[in-house]
Protein backbone atom coordinates (compact mmCIF):
# COMPACT_ATOMS: atom_id res chain seq x y z
CA UNK A 1 0.00 0.00 0.00
CA UNK A 2 3.09 2.42 1.08
CA UNK A 3 4.79 1.83 -2.50
CA UNK A 4 1.46 2.52 -4.08
CA UNK A 5 0.48 5.42 -2.43
CA UNK A 6 4.19 6.33 -3.37
CA UNK A 7 3.65 5.48 -7.26
CA UNK A 8 0.78 7.48 -7.03
CA UNK A 9 1.96 10.89 -5.69
CA UNK A 10 5.10 10.88 -8.27
CA UNK A 11 2.48 11.26 -10.83
CA UNK A 12 1.49 14.48 -12.92
CA UNK A 13 -1.97 14.45 -11.69
CA UNK A 14 -1.10 14.56 -8.24
CA UNK A 15 1.38 17.11 -8.62
CA UNK A 16 -0.85 19.12 -10.02
CA UNK A 17 -2.29 19.93 -6.94
CA UNK A 18 1.43 21.11 -5.17
CA UNK A 19 3.07 23.79 -5.17
CA UNK A 20 1.20 25.93 -7.86
CA UNK A 21 1.51 23.35 -10.32
CA UNK A 22 -2.00 24.47 -11.48
CA UNK A 23 -0.08 27.30 -13.41
CA UNK A 24 1.01 24.35 -16.17
CA UNK A 25 -2.36 23.36 -17.45
CA UNK A 26 -2.08 27.32 -18.51
CA UNK A 27 0.90 26.81 -20.35
CA UNK A 28 -0.82 23.58 -21.73
CA UNK A 29 -3.54 25.86 -23.49
CA UNK A 30 -0.83 28.00 -24.44
CA UNK A 31 0.99 25.12 -26.09
CA UNK A 32 -2.19 24.73 -27.89
CA UNK A 33 -2.94 27.82 -29.16
CA UNK A 34 0.51 28.14 -30.54
CA UNK A 35 -0.27 24.35 -32.13
CA UNK A 36 -3.13 25.58 -33.75
CA UNK A 37 -1.46 28.51 -35.19
CA UNK A 38 1.25 26.49 -36.55
CA UNK A 39 -1.04 23.17 -37.94
CA UNK A 40 -4.39 24.89 -38.94
CA UNK A 41 -3.06 28.74 -39.87
CA UNK A 42 0.24 27.29 -40.79
CA UNK A 43 1.98 30.70 -39.13
CA UNK A 44 5.67 29.86 -39.15
CA UNK A 45 4.73 26.28 -38.67
CA UNK A 46 8.46 24.71 -38.96
CA UNK A 47 9.22 26.69 -35.59
CA UNK A 48 5.74 27.11 -33.23
CA UNK A 49 4.98 23.57 -33.54
CA UNK A 50 8.50 22.69 -31.83
CA UNK A 51 8.02 25.61 -29.70
CA UNK A 52 4.76 24.31 -28.79
CA UNK A 53 6.27 20.76 -28.04
CA UNK A 54 9.14 22.59 -26.17
CA UNK A 55 6.73 24.68 -24.10
CA UNK A 56 4.33 21.39 -23.54
CA UNK A 57 6.82 19.37 -22.49
CA UNK A 58 8.57 21.81 -20.33
CA UNK A 59 5.50 22.18 -18.22
CA UNK A 60 4.94 18.40 -17.00
CA UNK A 61 5.15 18.04 -13.44
CA UNK A 62 7.76 15.90 -12.19
CA UNK A 63 9.25 14.92 -15.82
CA UNK A 64 12.12 17.00 -14.89
CA UNK A 65 13.27 17.58 -19.13
CA UNK A 66 14.44 21.03 -17.83
CA UNK A 67 15.65 22.59 -15.16
CA UNK A 68 15.65 26.33 -15.70
CA UNK A 69 17.75 27.30 -12.31
CA UNK A 70 20.86 25.35 -14.27
CA UNK A 71 21.06 28.44 -16.57
CA UNK A 72 20.20 30.67 -13.66
CA UNK A 73 22.09 34.22 -13.60
CA UNK A 74 23.88 33.83 -17.48
CA UNK A 75 25.97 31.05 -15.92
CA UNK A 76 25.14 27.09 -16.61
CA UNK A 77 25.57 24.82 -13.58
CA UNK A 78 27.75 22.25 -15.07
CA UNK A 79 27.52 20.22 -12.20
CA UNK A 80 24.09 18.88 -13.16
CA UNK A 81 25.75 17.51 -15.93
CA UNK A 82 28.09 15.79 -14.42
CA UNK A 83 26.25 14.21 -12.04
CA UNK A 84 23.92 12.89 -15.12
CA UNK A 85 20.75 14.25 -13.55
CA UNK A 86 20.48 16.69 -16.49
CA UNK A 87 17.27 16.33 -18.25
CA UNK A 88 17.17 16.01 -22.17
CA UNK A 89 16.35 19.39 -22.63
CA UNK A 90 19.01 20.68 -20.39
CA UNK A 91 21.32 19.28 -23.26
CA UNK A 92 19.88 20.45 -25.92
CA UNK A 93 19.19 23.85 -24.38
CA UNK A 94 23.36 23.79 -24.59
CA UNK A 95 23.27 24.51 -28.36
CA UNK A 96 20.62 27.52 -27.72
CA UNK A 97 22.59 29.06 -24.63
CA UNK A 98 25.85 28.71 -26.17
CA UNK A 99 24.59 30.02 -29.10
CA UNK A 100 25.48 27.41 -31.97
CA UNK A 101 21.90 26.73 -33.01
CA UNK A 102 21.36 30.08 -34.31
CA UNK A 103 24.84 30.56 -36.33
CA UNK A 104 23.84 27.19 -37.87
CA UNK A 105 20.90 28.14 -39.30
CA UNK A 106 22.74 31.54 -40.57
CA UNK A 107 24.58 29.32 -42.34
CA UNK A 108 21.07 27.30 -43.72
CA UNK A 109 19.80 31.08 -44.46
CA UNK A 110 22.76 32.47 -46.31
CA UNK A 111 23.39 29.59 -48.82
CA UNK A 112 19.19 29.72 -49.60
CA UNK A 113 19.68 33.45 -50.05
CA UNK A 114 20.50 35.16 -53.26
CA UNK A 115 22.12 38.80 -52.56
CA UNK A 116 22.60 39.87 -56.33
CA UNK A 117 19.09 42.39 -55.91
CA UNK A 118 21.17 44.21 -53.05
CA UNK A 119 24.67 44.07 -54.89
CA UNK A 120 22.32 45.30 -58.33
CA UNK A 121 21.34 48.06 -56.36
CA UNK A 122 23.04 49.21 -53.29
CA UNK A 123 20.67 51.59 -52.00
CA UNK A 124 18.34 48.90 -50.97
CA UNK A 125 20.95 48.24 -48.11
CA UNK A 126 20.06 51.82 -47.05
CA UNK A 127 16.61 50.82 -46.98
CA UNK A 128 17.50 47.74 -44.77
CA UNK A 129 19.65 49.50 -42.70
CA UNK A 130 16.45 52.09 -42.20
CA UNK A 131 14.05 48.97 -41.42
CA UNK A 132 15.94 48.84 -38.11
CA UNK A 133 14.65 51.68 -36.74
CA UNK A 134 12.40 49.53 -35.36
CA UNK A 135 14.82 47.86 -32.68
CA UNK A 136 16.15 51.42 -31.57
CA UNK A 137 13.15 53.24 -31.02
CA UNK A 138 11.82 50.23 -28.92
CA UNK A 139 15.07 49.54 -26.98
CA UNK A 140 14.70 53.69 -26.16
CA UNK A 141 11.13 53.13 -25.30
CA UNK A 142 11.96 50.24 -23.25
CA UNK A 143 14.42 50.79 -21.33
CA UNK A 144 13.01 54.99 -21.10
CA UNK A 145 9.82 54.00 -19.31
CA UNK A 146 12.56 51.74 -16.89
CA UNK A 147 13.89 54.57 -15.88
CA UNK A 148 11.16 57.30 -15.42
CA UNK A 149 9.36 54.39 -13.21
CA UNK A 150 12.58 53.73 -11.32
CA UNK A 151 12.84 50.03 -11.98
CA UNK A 152 8.69 49.61 -11.21
CA UNK A 153 7.88 49.27 -14.72
CA UNK A 154 9.38 48.32 -18.19
CA UNK A 155 12.69 46.83 -18.60
CA UNK A 156 16.30 47.33 -17.96
CA UNK A 157 18.76 48.32 -20.85
CA UNK A 158 19.89 44.84 -21.54
CA UNK A 159 15.99 43.46 -21.66
CA UNK A 160 15.35 46.57 -23.78
CA UNK A 161 18.10 45.81 -26.26
CA UNK A 162 16.58 42.16 -26.69
CA UNK A 163 13.20 43.16 -26.99
CA UNK A 164 14.22 45.42 -29.64
CA UNK A 165 15.33 42.78 -31.84
CA UNK A 166 11.82 41.62 -32.34
CA UNK A 167 11.64 45.05 -34.88
CA UNK A 168 14.12 43.32 -36.83
CA UNK A 169 11.82 40.64 -37.82
CA UNK A 170 14.28 37.72 -37.36
CA UNK A 171 13.72 34.89 -35.24
CA UNK A 172 18.04 33.39 -35.04
CA UNK A 173 18.81 36.77 -34.48
CA UNK A 174 16.51 37.61 -31.56
CA UNK A 175 17.04 34.41 -29.82
CA UNK A 176 21.25 34.70 -30.10
CA UNK A 177 20.61 38.13 -28.75
CA UNK A 178 18.27 37.28 -25.57
CA UNK A 179 20.35 34.17 -24.45
CA UNK A 180 23.38 36.90 -23.79
CA UNK A 181 21.18 39.96 -22.97
CA UNK A 182 18.26 38.73 -21.25
CA UNK A 183 17.87 34.75 -21.01
CA UNK A 184 14.91 35.21 -18.84
CA UNK A 185 13.28 36.79 -21.33
CA UNK A 186 13.90 34.31 -24.08
CA UNK A 187 10.80 31.97 -23.94
CA UNK A 188 8.40 35.27 -24.81
CA UNK A 189 10.85 36.72 -26.69
CA UNK A 190 11.07 34.27 -29.14
CA UNK A 191 7.43 33.75 -29.10
CA UNK A 192 7.25 37.10 -30.02
CA UNK A 193 9.42 37.06 -32.71
CA UNK A 194 8.38 34.33 -34.85
CA UNK A 195 4.26 35.32 -34.07
CA UNK A 196 4.78 38.81 -35.69
CA UNK A 197 6.97 37.41 -38.54
CA UNK A 198 3.77 34.84 -39.51
CA UNK A 199 1.77 38.15 -39.04
CA UNK A 200 4.11 40.12 -41.67
CA UNK A 201 0.98 39.59 -44.34
CA UNK A 202 -1.86 40.94 -41.69
CA UNK A 203 0.80 43.45 -40.08
CA UNK A 204 2.60 45.58 -42.61
CA UNK A 205 -0.09 46.77 -45.47
CA UNK A 206 -2.02 48.74 -43.27
CA UNK A 207 1.43 50.44 -42.50
CA UNK A 208 2.59 50.86 -45.96
CA UNK A 209 -0.52 52.01 -47.73
CA UNK A 210 -0.97 54.57 -44.51
CA UNK A 211 2.64 55.94 -45.44
CA UNK A 212 2.58 56.05 -49.11
CA UNK A 213 0.22 57.93 -51.71
CA UNK A 214 -1.60 56.09 -54.52
CA UNK A 215 0.79 57.65 -57.47
CA UNK A 216 3.98 56.26 -54.92
CA UNK A 217 2.55 52.53 -54.93
CA UNK A 218 2.56 52.90 -58.63
CA UNK A 219 5.86 53.93 -59.43
CA UNK A 220 8.04 51.44 -61.78
CA UNK A 221 11.13 50.69 -61.35
CA UNK A 222 14.03 49.65 -64.06
CA UNK A 223 15.18 45.97 -64.46
CA UNK A 224 18.41 44.99 -62.36
CA UNK A 225 21.40 44.83 -63.78
CA UNK A 226 23.29 41.94 -63.70
CA UNK A 227 25.46 40.52 -61.35
CA UNK A 228 28.64 38.53 -62.41
CA UNK A 229 29.39 35.18 -60.34
CA UNK A 230 32.70 37.16 -59.71
CA UNK A 231 30.90 39.69 -57.50
CA UNK A 232 28.94 37.25 -56.02
CA UNK A 233 31.79 35.39 -54.40
CA UNK A 234 33.68 38.06 -53.63
CA UNK A 235 31.15 39.78 -51.77
CA UNK A 236 30.43 37.26 -48.74
CA UNK A 237 34.47 37.55 -47.86
CA UNK A 238 34.11 41.39 -48.24
CA UNK A 239 31.16 41.38 -45.75
CA UNK A 240 32.71 39.08 -43.28
CA UNK A 241 36.22 41.09 -43.03
CA UNK A 242 34.22 44.67 -42.92
CA UNK A 243 31.38 44.10 -41.01
CA UNK A 244 33.82 41.75 -38.50
CA UNK A 245 36.32 44.87 -38.15
CA UNK A 246 33.53 47.22 -37.49
CA UNK A 247 31.21 45.60 -35.38
CA UNK A 248 33.21 42.63 -34.05
CA UNK A 249 30.33 41.07 -31.59
CA UNK A 250 28.06 40.47 -35.03
CA UNK A 251 31.13 38.49 -36.41
CA UNK A 252 29.17 35.01 -35.48
CA UNK A 253 26.51 35.96 -37.16
CA UNK A 254 27.33 37.48 -40.08
CA UNK A 255 30.57 35.47 -40.46
CA UNK A 256 28.11 32.43 -40.86
CA UNK A 257 25.61 34.07 -43.22
CA UNK A 258 28.43 35.05 -44.90
CA UNK A 259 29.58 31.57 -44.89
CA UNK A 260 27.02 29.88 -46.00
CA UNK A 261 26.23 32.22 -49.37
CA UNK A 262 29.71 31.64 -50.00
CA UNK A 263 29.11 27.73 -50.18
CA UNK A 264 26.10 28.81 -52.50
CA UNK A 265 27.56 30.96 -54.71
CA UNK A 266 31.03 29.78 -55.39
CA UNK A 267 30.28 26.63 -57.19
CA UNK A 268 32.73 24.00 -56.30
CA UNK A 269 30.52 23.10 -52.99
CA UNK A 270 27.12 22.17 -54.13
CA UNK A 271 26.62 19.36 -51.57
CA UNK A 272 27.48 21.61 -48.73
CA UNK A 273 25.25 24.02 -50.07
CA UNK A 274 22.15 21.77 -50.21
CA UNK A 275 23.43 20.01 -47.05
CA UNK A 276 22.69 23.03 -44.98
CA UNK A 277 19.96 24.27 -46.86
CA UNK A 278 17.80 20.64 -45.91
CA UNK A 279 19.31 18.35 -43.78
CA UNK A 280 21.51 20.70 -41.59
CA UNK A 281 18.65 23.46 -41.14
CA UNK A 282 15.88 21.56 -40.64
CA UNK A 283 17.75 19.18 -37.28
CA UNK A 284 18.70 22.79 -36.13
CA UNK A 285 15.44 24.19 -36.17
CA UNK A 286 13.74 21.12 -34.36
CA UNK A 287 16.57 21.13 -31.78
CA UNK A 288 16.05 25.44 -31.51
CA UNK A 289 12.15 25.05 -31.76
CA UNK A 290 12.10 22.65 -28.77
CA UNK A 291 14.54 24.06 -26.76
CA UNK A 292 13.28 27.79 -26.98
CA UNK A 293 10.01 26.89 -26.22
CA UNK A 294 11.25 24.95 -22.92
CA UNK A 295 12.44 27.95 -21.50
CA UNK A 296 8.72 29.22 -21.45
CA UNK A 297 8.25 27.76 -18.07
CA UNK A 298 4.81 28.75 -15.76
CA UNK A 299 6.82 30.64 -13.23
CA UNK A 300 8.90 32.65 -16.15
CA UNK A 301 6.08 32.68 -18.52
CA UNK A 302 3.05 33.80 -16.64
CA UNK A 303 4.20 37.21 -16.11
CA UNK A 304 2.91 40.74 -16.56
CA UNK A 305 6.76 41.12 -18.47
CA UNK A 306 5.35 38.46 -21.54
CA UNK A 307 2.18 40.53 -22.10
CA UNK A 308 4.35 43.96 -22.41
CA UNK A 309 6.97 42.19 -24.38
CA UNK A 310 3.98 40.67 -26.81
CA UNK A 311 2.67 44.41 -26.99
CA UNK A 312 6.00 46.00 -27.48
CA UNK A 313 6.93 43.60 -30.47
CA UNK A 314 4.14 45.05 -32.39
CA UNK A 315 5.50 48.41 -31.86
CA UNK A 316 8.71 47.15 -32.68
CA UNK A 317 7.48 45.68 -36.18
CA UNK A 318 5.63 48.59 -37.14
CA UNK A 319 8.62 51.29 -36.54
CA UNK A 320 10.48 48.90 -38.66
CA UNK A 321 8.38 48.84 -41.56
CA UNK A 322 7.84 52.63 -41.43
CA UNK A 323 11.74 52.82 -41.36
CA UNK A 324 12.16 51.53 -44.90
CA UNK A 325 9.23 53.40 -46.55
CA UNK A 326 9.80 56.78 -45.02
CA UNK A 327 13.63 56.61 -45.99
CA UNK A 328 12.56 55.60 -49.45
CA UNK A 329 10.19 58.64 -50.03
CA UNK A 330 13.24 60.53 -48.54
CA UNK A 331 15.95 59.29 -51.19
CA UNK A 332 13.12 60.03 -53.85
CA UNK A 333 13.38 63.93 -53.15
CA UNK A 334 17.03 63.44 -54.37
CA UNK A 335 17.11 60.68 -57.09
CA UNK A 336 16.27 60.48 -60.51
CA UNK A 337 15.15 56.93 -60.74
CA UNK A 338 12.59 56.65 -58.26
CA UNK A 339 12.53 54.28 -55.89
CA UNK A 340 9.12 52.67 -54.96
CA UNK A 341 8.49 52.99 -51.25
CA UNK A 342 6.74 50.25 -50.88
CA UNK A 343 10.15 47.79 -51.37
CA UNK A 344 11.53 49.49 -48.59
CA UNK A 345 9.31 47.56 -46.01
CA UNK A 346 10.85 44.63 -46.81
CA UNK A 347 13.96 45.88 -45.35
CA UNK A 348 12.35 43.89 -41.88
CA UNK A 349 14.36 40.36 -42.33
CA UNK A 350 11.28 37.83 -42.68
CA UNK A 351 12.67 36.81 -45.76
CA UNK A 352 11.28 36.50 -48.89
CA UNK A 353 7.57 37.17 -46.59
CA UNK A 354 7.89 40.86 -46.45
CA UNK A 355 9.10 41.19 -50.23
CA UNK A 356 6.02 39.41 -51.21
CA UNK A 357 3.82 42.38 -49.27
CA UNK A 358 5.83 44.58 -51.12
CA UNK A 359 4.83 42.92 -54.21
CA UNK A 360 1.17 42.09 -53.48
CA UNK A 361 0.68 46.11 -52.66
CA UNK A 362 2.44 47.13 -55.29
CA UNK A 363 0.54 45.22 -57.71
CA UNK A 364 -3.10 46.23 -55.95
CA UNK A 365 -2.09 49.25 -57.62
CA UNK A 366 -0.58 48.47 -61.04
CA UNK A 367 -1.33 44.59 -61.70
CA UNK A 368 1.95 45.08 -64.46
CA UNK A 369 4.00 46.28 -61.76
CA UNK A 370 6.64 43.67 -60.41
CA UNK A 371 8.79 44.86 -57.45
CA UNK A 372 9.09 41.31 -55.60
CA UNK A 373 13.19 41.36 -57.30
CA UNK A 374 13.64 45.27 -56.48
CA UNK A 375 11.51 43.75 -53.13
CA UNK A 376 14.32 41.65 -52.26
CA UNK A 377 17.13 44.18 -52.36
CA UNK A 378 16.29 45.42 -48.67
CA UNK A 379 14.93 42.22 -47.69
CA UNK A 380 18.26 40.49 -47.69
CA UNK A 381 19.96 43.57 -46.69
CA UNK A 382 17.45 43.56 -43.21
CA UNK A 383 19.03 40.33 -42.63
CA UNK A 384 22.84 41.77 -41.93
CA UNK A 385 21.53 44.71 -40.61
CA UNK A 386 19.46 42.99 -38.14
CA UNK A 387 22.14 40.95 -37.45
CA UNK A 388 24.61 44.55 -37.16
CA UNK A 389 22.30 46.01 -34.85
CA UNK A 390 22.17 42.63 -32.41
CA UNK A 391 26.09 43.00 -32.51
CA UNK A 392 25.96 46.73 -31.73
CA UNK A 393 23.57 45.91 -28.71
CA UNK A 394 25.64 43.09 -27.53
CA UNK A 395 28.74 45.16 -27.65
CA UNK A 396 27.47 48.50 -24.82
CA UNK A 397 25.35 45.59 -22.99
CA UNK A 398 26.29 42.02 -23.01
CA UNK A 399 28.53 41.22 -19.82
Amino acid sequence: MDALVNFLKQTGFYLFSVDNNWKCLIMFVIGGILLYLGIKKKFEPLLLVPIAIGMILTNLPGAGLFHSEVFAGGHIDWSIFAQGQAGLIDILYLGVKLGIYPCLIFIGVGAMTDFSPMIANPRSMLLGAAAQLGIFVTYAAANGLYKLSSGSLGFTAAQSGAIGIIGGADGPTAIYTATRLAPELLGPIAIAAYCYMALVPFIQPPIMKLLTTKKERAIQMKQLRPVSKGMRIVFPILMIVVVSLIVPSAAPLVGCLMFGNLLRECGVTERLSKTVQNELMNIVTIFLGVSVGATATADNFLDLKTLLILAIGIVAFSFGTAGGVLLAKFMNLFTKNKINPLIGSAGVSAVPMAARVSQKVGQEEDPGNFLLMHAMGPNVAGVIGSAIAAGVLLSLFAH
